[in-house]
């Protein structure tokens, strides 16, 4: 999905949503390691502007004079769209409510005054309706994965693992979730009910693969990795595609299905520490990252431990 140019269609279709938080500008000390949860930064020859929560500046003994809500402009603009900005400033400008402007690679922010942050969600959702009628938001699609889609899925994999997610960091060189994907579409253990992709208009947005593992003779689905690009991550695409997964192992009569990942996220899905349920991580350093949901059909009295699919060895 490409971003868009047109400033019709940006103003009509634009979702203008509040983050949660209070946020200030900080004049940040020279010389001073950043920290706190910085979410953005700009430097000039006066020093180092970043905007941080007002909690974090608090606690850490900077000073600011302006309190700002954070609202996000959900509408993927181009960073040569003409007129967004000004649209909105001159909207905001009309109800007497100032305006500060970050531009993302995806997305505008505003920072306005706190007092001023529901009046100026509904100028801008006053401004959408004076734009036209919104498009029908496009329908997510959920299907199995074919051959042909692969190249895209591979390149999407890429995409969402290029930050790693353990380290919080940009990967050097192809991520390796990439690779093993291409072996898990080869193994003997591949599933194809259990390759599941997103569309998105068409487009390939998200992908999720559930391979045979084992404890014992008892048959689990193994799932991962799952992955979604980048500009629609924290959408509810990973959600959906979990989602889904869990509805075909049901009807499946699947046992249970074991991963590892946050068990803060996880969690949200049912999924537990698999030694809650006598079954050991493949490797015990992953401690309660390694989780298991059990299905309707857990037989319970389980012990041992998790064989992956072969590529994951």
């Amino acid at each position: 999905m490409s971003a868009d140019k047109d400033l019709h269609t940006l103003l009509a279709t634009m979702r203008p949503e509040l983050r949660a938080g209070e946020f200030v500008y900080v004049l940040w000390p020279h010389g001073r390691p950043l920290a706190g949860a910085i979410a953005a930064a700009v430097r000039e020859a006066e020093g180092l502007t970043v905007v941080l929560p007002r909690a974090d500046a608090d606690g850490q003994g900077l000073s600011y004079d302006f309190v700002g809500a954070w609202i996000t402009l959900q509408v993927h603009s181009s960073l040569e769209a003409v007129g967004l900005t000004a649209a909105v400033s001159a909207a905001l400008t009309e109800a007497k409510i100032s305006c500060n402007v970050l531009a993302g690679f995806h997305h505008d922010h505003l920072l306005v005054p706190v007092a001023d942050a529901d009046r100026a969600l509904e100028v801008l959702h006053e401004l959408v309706a004076a734009s036209g009628e919104q498009k029908p938001a496009p329908e997510l699609v959920l299907r199995s994965e074919q051959p042909a889609d692969r190249p895209t899925i591979l390149a999407l994999t890429a995409a969402a693992f290029s930050v790693s997610p353990v380290t919080g960091l940009p990967v050097d060189g192809e991520p390796e979730e990439v690779q093993l994907l291409a072996r898990l579409f080869e193994c003997e253990e591949y599933l194809p009910d259990f390759s599941i992709v997103a569309e998105l208009d068409g487009e390939i947005v998200g992908h999720v693969i559930s391979t045979r593992g084992r404890v014992g003779e008892l048959e689990l689905l193994g799932l991962g990795p799952i992955g979604v690009v980048p500009r629609l991550q924290r959408h509810g695409i990973g959600s959906a595609l979990m989602n889904e997964t869990i509805a075909r192992a049901n009807a499946a009569r699947e046992r249970g299905i074991a991963l590892l990942g946050s068990s803060e996220y996880y969690s949200r899905f049912g999924f537990v520490p698999s030694t809650s349920l006598g079954v050991e991580a493949p490797d015990r350093a992953w401690g309660v990252h390694f989780q298991l949901l059990p299905l309707a059909v857990w037989p319970g009295g389980v012990s041992g431990t998790f064989r992956s699919a072969g590529p994951f060895g």
